[in-house]
């Protein structure tokens, strides 16, 4: 069974405040990982699932880059305050209407494919599908009880004694039913429009609701640490070996990709680990885990477990470890003597590190 006339609406207008100074100039949604934009991930599992209309609910101050990137092939929504998940959900009725859709908070990675969960959703005739977790700690998420048949019993936001160990993730379909809970909202103690507040409606009412397990790994993607970790999932999962670029007296180990227009030059590269389009990586070790973005330079240096973004610079550096480097930032040490660094950082930074 096709999604038929399911929708999808992707959340995008969440400021990344965790991820500063990288998102004071760029969507935190269209950071890479494993040198693809987070939002790609979505995407493709999206129109995977065969769901054609889909929609992104927008900021204001990061909207545009997004719009740039993906064209007029989609619909675009602003939500001019950020007042929570239900909010952009009542922003969006406009394109959404009263048809059934998927709903997903752009800046979480699931390992799951969306077909699946879509046809559950529709054959099955529910009003509401929630994707759950079995987190450690679930205090710090929406918590969900259910019985044995999986019919969600009630959901509680960030409760201080979890009913469950299932936090509600970033995954939801919805029957046009959402839209009567989400009228009927006050804001929370956050002065926000909370979604679990309109499922317990959807519960309280009646309606059909009920949890799906996700199945492998799911990161929500808003701090260095769940970047670091993405990318090292996504490379362990998709890395290959690819050498379209040029490679000139460097030993390359394991699934490694050196993307067209790259070259390597007296190094080594132990995968897994992606060079993107036109970088240059010369005189220098490139340790697993490790994204080189497109135009990107590395000399002399060291890097492993790190994520260095489109043009950034690293020269003279012995080793850079479980760092993000952003949009053509440099690094550079006058003279060797460091031994090892970790950072954080954004985008047109420089960074000069002198021997004392």
């Amino acid at each position: 069974m096709k999604p038929g006339n399911l929708k999808a609406l992707i959340l995008c207008a969440g400021k990344g405040t965790r991820l500063r100074p990288l998102t004071y100039s760029m969507p935190k949604h269209l950071i890479p990982v494993a040198n693809r934009p987070i939002l790609d991930y979505a995407l493709e599992k999206i129109e995977k699932a065969g769901i054609e209309e889909i929609g992104f609910v927008l900021s204001p101050e990061t909207g545009q880059e997004i719009e740039e990137r993906y064209g007029p092939k989609f619909q675009y929504i602003y939500q001019e305050k950020p007042l929570g998940i239900a909010h952009a959900v009542k922003v969006a009725r406009p394109f959404l209407k009263d048809d059934p859709f998927l709903l997903f908070l752009g800046d979480n990675l699931l390992e799951e494919d969306f077909l699946p969960g879509a046809q559950e959703f529709l054959q099955s005739g529910l009003d509401a599908l929630i994707y759950l977790k079995e987190v450690p700690d679930p205090r710090r998420f929406g918590v969900a009880v259910m019985d044995e048949k999986g019919k969600i019993l009630k959901v509680v936001e960030k409760p201080k004694e979890p009913p469950s160990p299932y936090a509600i993730i970033g995954l939801y379909y919805f029957s046009s039913a959402v839209h009567q809970a989400i009228d009927s909202l006050k804001p929370s103690w956050r002065n926000e429009y909370e979604i679990t507040d309109a499922i317990q409606f959807l519960v309280e009412k009646g309606f059909k609701v009920k949890g799906r397990i996700a199945q492998g790994f799911w990161l929500d993607t808003g701090k260095k640490e769940d970047l670091l970790e993405a990318n090292r999932l996504l490379l362990d999962l998709q890395a290959r070996f690819s050498l379209k670029g040029e490679i000139r007296e460097s030993k390359i180990t394991g699934r490694v990709t050196v993307e067209e227009g790259a070259r390597v030059e007296g190094s080594e590269i132990r995968g897994p680990a992606v060079i993107g389009k036109n970088a240059i990586i010369e005189d220098s070790l490139i340790e697993p885990f490790t994204s080189i973005g497109e135009g990107a330079l590395v000399k002399n240096s060291g890097i492993t477990f790190s994520i260095l973004m489109k043009e950034a610079q690293v020269v003279n550096i012995p080793r850079l470890e479980s760092s993000i480097v952003g949009r053509r930032a440099t690094i550079i040490q006058e003279e060797n003597g460091i031994l090892g660094l970790r950072l954080h950082v954004g985008d047109e930074t420089e960074v000069r590190l002198n021997k004392p």
